[in-house]
Parts: C-alpha cells; sequence; structure tokens
C-alpha cells in the first residue's frame, strides 16, 4: 500500500502547498511513483501548482518528474448508502484509484477545518504541519499564556490530530508520525525564534510532535508557482540563475526531506 503523506493546519499562509509541492517532486524526481490530491476545493493552490506545471512542460516542450494528480471523482448522491457521507466516498474513491499505482500519495489539506480534512488526517502515514516561526502560528498548536509563554492546552487542531490518532489505533494502524515544520525562519529576530523553538520543543513532549527546519522566506518561492517549478527544476530548466540564495534553499529542502524518515526513500535531491 502507498505510504500517505497529509499537509495540514488551519492557518492559511504558511506555506503549506509550497511545502507539498516541494516533497511531492523531490519524491518523483528520486523514482518514486508520486500521487497527488488536494482537498481544498474553494482555492485548489496544489492542485494549481500541479496544473502550472503541466501547463509549462507542454509549452516548453518538455518533461518533468511530477506527481500524478487526481482530482476528487463526482458522485451520485442517490448511489450513497444510509449514512454514507457524499466527501468521504469521493476521497475513498480519489485514494483506491492511487493507492493501486502509487508508493506515496500526498494529500494536501485546506486551512480550515471540513470533513475531508478530518478524514485525510486520519489516513495520514507521515502528518506534516507547515507554520510560520511566530508565537501567533504557535496557537495553531496550543493556547499559550500571553505573560509567561507557558502552554495552557492543546489547540483545536492539536484535538483533532489526537482524534485521528484514536481512530487509527482503533483500526489497528499505525501511529502518525506527526511533523511540525517552522517555516518563513528568519536570520533576525534571533530572540523571538529562540523562544518559539524552547516553546515547540516543550510542546513536542507533551501531544507528540517532531520538529524540523523548513523554508526561509524567499522571492523565489512566489516567482516558482505560475510555471508549477520546483527548486529542483532550475538547473533542468534554466528559468532562474543558480545564486547563493537558491542554492541555500535547495539545501533547505535536502533537510526537509531527511528529516522526514520516509520508508525506502534515500534523499538524493
Amino acid at each position: 500500500m502507498a505510504h500517505i503523506i497529509v499537509t495540514g493546519n488551519e492557518k492559511g499562509g504558511s506555506g503549506k502547498s509550497t511545502t507539498a509541492m516541494h516533497i511531492a517532486t523531490a519524491l518523483a524526481r528520486m523514482g518514486h511513483r508520486v500521487g497527488a490530491l488536494d482537498l481544498d476545493v474553494r482555492q485548489r493552490t496544489f492542485g494549481r501548482y500541479i496544473e502550472n506545471r503541466v501547463a509549462f512542460c507542454a509549452r516548453e516542450g518538455i518533461t518533468l518528474p511530477s506527481p500524478d494528480y487526481r482530482e476528487l471523482p463526482e458522485v451520485d448522491a442517490a448511489q450513497l448508502g444510509p449514512n454514507e457521507n457524499i466527501n468521504d466516498h469521493r476521497l475513498s474513491e480519489a485514494m483506491a484509484g492511487l493507492d493501486e499505482t502509487c508508493d506515496f500519495i500526498l494529500i494536501d489539506c485546506p486551512g480550515s477545518h471540513t470533513r475531508l480534512s478530518q478524514v485525510a488526517h486520519s489516513l495520514a502515514d507521515t502528518l506534516i504541519t507547515p507554520m510560520n516561526d511566530s508565537f501567533i502560528d504557535f496557537d495553531l498548536l496550543a493556547r499559550i499564556d500571553s505573560e509567561t509563554n507557558t502552554v495552557l492546552g492543546p489547540s483545536i487542531y492539536a484535538e483533532m490530530v489526537w482524534q485521528a490518532r484514536q481512530l487509527r489505533a482503533q483500526a489497528g494502524l499505525k501511529p502518525i508520525d506527526w511533523m511540525v515544520v517552522r517555516n518563513r525562519l528568519g536570520a533576525q529576530q534571533m530572540h523571538n525564534k529562540r523562544k518559539v523553538g524552547e516553546a515547540l520543543e516543550a510542546l513536542s513532549k507533551r501531544i507528540g510532535f517532531r520538529v524540523a527546519p523548513g523554508f526561509s522566506e524567499r522571492v523565489i518561492f512566489r516567482e516558482l508557482f505560475p510555471r508549477g517549478l520546483t527548486l529542483l527544476d532550475l538547473r533542468d530548466t534554466g528559468v532562474e540563475q543558480m545564486n547563493i540564495s537558491n542554492v541555500a534553499a535547495r539545501q533547505e529542502l535536502r533537510d526537509l526531506m531527511t528529516a522526514l524518515r520516509l520508508p525506502g526513500v534515500t534523499v538524493s535531491v
């Protein structure tokens, strides 16, 4: 069966779809068969990213390693069984088509609490939660005391992950490997960076996740999206010069792929 990777949180603007696209493309470049689903049926950022990639390759007459992206199939409500949720059925059909052919399936969830997101979290073998490196986004994981930065308790999102873990345990599935990725790490504001890091390490032991550094704030990510490209495509396409910033960003991706510890993956990007 395919190893299922879910990128999820309940805050927008954390680089979730960018993270999903780079992981999916990195796995494809390493020779793995990768499926992709976007459960944000309104914005579809991940889906549009892949569509942009397909269009760019067609326009330039080139082939780039890419995930196999599938739309959620339409389902006739009249064919549903008693108490069967239509979105559960759509996700189940999409997963069945990919599970037969893929080594990995990457599912990008919306930045809000939806039924689809809730179900996807329960399917995750690996859960990746990108967050901006600040106490504003720390609220995604836990409630904190504004005076002391002491953790008061888990957030609604953390409770949803706990519920997903309970469902997997009841079904006899292996536990979710949950990794929180610190995106937009800045070279400045070192005091705040250290405070956030300390709070994350303390919380990780309390609610059970690993912490890994993600991507720094870089203009290149905004420039790559319209063409559907990733950092790994720059040398093949020649659309961007490999400057020091881009080389550093590629190393950040290597570090992230290594931190994921995905089964059967030897990082070579």
